[in-house]
This record gives structure tokens, C-alpha cells and sequence, in this order.
């Protein structure tokens, strides 16, 4: 990650000093965008750092919900440094037109060039890191990670519209060209921040876990033997790896006290040890219906659940 992020500034830099040099729209607006880029690093950084504190008082589920918190801020930086920005540029330039020079755009175009082989191989670096984690169904999981590919693969997009509005802006003369590319990276910018920020509200308002695994802790439960009937599950991802399990079951008549302690100590365990991110399992033993339990508040959202 600090490596990723000393290369967005260098190369930030670089394509904001080409770009004044040039008089390129296009180039400011990807300076801006390699300047939203960096900052969202130092979210990330944030993000994994806090994200890794051990549970307190004050926060008995943990802090594993500080990624999301952090990638919302990093989609919300992309979409002000680099989508505003972007647009602003391209205005401008349908507005002012061009003043770029031969050697402005040689300047220009190198520097897009060294750009556009910095940020493939840090894609390609983050796309093999989202390899090593399980692939895309489970590598994307991760917001920090899937911010990183994310902008990296904006970045190379973004460069590569820059580069052909440079160029058609040489060849034609015409800066509607140049302007095109501003505005056609700050809708790029926009779309991604857009999508990042959406998945990250999703996660941090409480997002149940995967259906699979939703799957897997019902078809357990239905399967034990002193669970009559399974009345509700509900289930909220607490960080990336950590989940919490809510259950409403109606046990088979006959079991005393001790009983039903036993069985849910033995059950809590065996939800653990089939779903790893589940940390947090509470049960709650219960004889009404199912149409009732889903219409009690709790099901329904009108209290704090299970």
C-alpha cells in the first residue's frame, strides 16, 4: 500500500506539471484524478490499521466495520477530487479552447506514457493479490482491495482517454477533443465513486452475511435434533471476516433447564465451526409460530432483533 501510494503521488506530480506545461485539460484532469487516487491510499491505510483493533467496551462487535467507514470516504474523495475536477476541466476548455504547444504535447504524451505502464502493473499487481485471495467472489469482498483495483483500473482507462484526446487535439486542432477526454474521465470518476460508495453503504448500515453462508448455518440448525423448527435467522457482517448470527428457534417439547442450556452451547459451537466469520451467535429458544415470529418487531425491524 505505501507503495502504491508513493507512485500515485510521483506520478501525480508528473502529470500536473505536464499538464500546466501543456495547457492540457485532459492532463490536469488526470493530475487530479492520480491526487484523488492518493489520498484514498492514506483512507485505506487508515482503514486497515483501525480495522485491526481488538473489541472494548465501547465497541463490543469490534472495529472491523472501519473499512467500510473508510472506503465510503475514499469513494466520496473520488468523486469531488477527480469526477468534479474533471468536469470542471473540460468545461473550461470548450469554454476557452487551446493554447497547448508541439512541445506541450510531447511533454504531455511521455509523461501519460511512463503513467500508463506505472498504473498496468499496479493493476496487476492488485489483480493477482485478488488471485491469491480466493478470486473474484471472494477477493472483491475485501473493500480496501477492491477500492485498489477499482481505481487502478480507472486509472489505466482514464490515462488511455487522455492520451487519445491529446493526440486527436494534435492532429485536428480542434480542443473538443481534449475536452471530451476531461469530461469523459470525470464521468468515469464519478460512476466508480458512485458504485464503491453504494457497495461501502451496504456494508456499514449492516449487510446480512452471503447467502451461502446464510445457507449453510440454516440447513445446521434444521438439522439438529432438538430444534423443532428454525422460527428466524438474521445476519450482519461486523468487518470483513466477522459476522454476527441471530437465531430464533422452537426446541422440541420435553427438554428441562440444563437441557436447553447444553443444546445451545453445543449448537453455538457447531454454527462457529461450519461458518469461520461467525463470531458473534446468539439463540433465542422460543415456542411461537413462524408467522408470528416474523411479525414480531423484531423480525419485522421495528426493535433491535434477536
Amino acid at each position: 500500500m505505501l507503495v502504491a501510494l508513493t507512485a500515485n503521488l510521483v506520478i501525480a506530480v508528473a502529470k500536473a506539471v505536464g499538464g500546466i506545461f501543456a495547457h492540457s485539460p485532459a492532463l490536469l484532469s488526470e493530475a487530479a484524478h492520480s491526487v484523488a487516487d492518493s489520498l484514498n491510499e492514506v483512507f485505506l491505510l487508515a482503514a486497515l490499521r483501525r480495522s485491526r483493533r481488538p473489541a472494548d467496551a465501547r465497541h463490543p462487535f469490534g472495529y472491523g466495520k472501519e473499512r467500510f467507514f473508510w472506503s465510503l470516504l475514499a469513494a466520496v474523495g473520488i468523486f469531488v477530487m477527480g469526477g468534479c475536477f474533471s468536469f470542471f476541466q473540460g468545461f473550461e476548455a470548450l469554454r476557452g479552447g487551446g493554447e497547448e504547444q508541439f512541445s506541450g504535447y510531447v511533454v504531455g504524451m511521455i509523461v501519460l506514457g511512463v503513467a500508463f505502464v506505472a498504473e498496468g502493473l499496479s493493476l496487476v499487481r492488485a489483480l493477482r493479490q485478488v488471485r491469491r485471495q480466493g478470486g473474484l467472489a471472494s477477493g472483491m469482498r475485501d473493500p480496501a482491495l477492491r477500492t485498489v483495483v477499482a481505481e487502478d483500473a480507472t486509472a489505466v482507462l482514464g490515462v488511455t482517454l487522455a492520451f487519445a484526446g491529446m493526440a486527436l487535439h494534435m492532429v485536428t486542432g480542434q480542443v473538443v477533443w481534449e475536452a471530451s477526454a476531461s469530461l469523459a474521465i470525470g464521468a468515469l470518476l464519478v460512476y466508480v465513486a458512485y458504485r464503491l460508495g453504494r457497495e461501502a453503504r451496504d456494508q456499514l448500515i449492516g449487510e446480512a452475511a452471503d447467502p451461502e453462508a446464510d445457507a449453510r448455518i440454516r440447513a445446521l440448525l434444521a438439522a439438529q435434533p432438538e430444534i423443532d423448527s428454525v422460527e428466524a435467522l438474521f445476519t450482519m457482517k461486523t468487518g470483513l471476516d466477522t459476522a454476527l448470527v441471530a437465531a430464533r428457534v422452537d426446541l422440541v417439547p420435553g427438554l428441562d433447564s440444563e437441557e436447553v442450556e447444553e443444546v445451545a452451547v453445543r449448537i453455538k459451537r457447531a454454527v462457529g465451526d461450519e461458518v469461520d466469520e461467525a463470531d458473534q451467535i446468539f439463540l433465542d429458544v422460543t415456542e411461537r409460530s413462524a408467522r408470528e415470529a416474523y411479525g414480531s418487531p423484531a423480525a419485522t425491524g421495528e426493535r433491535g432483533g434477536a
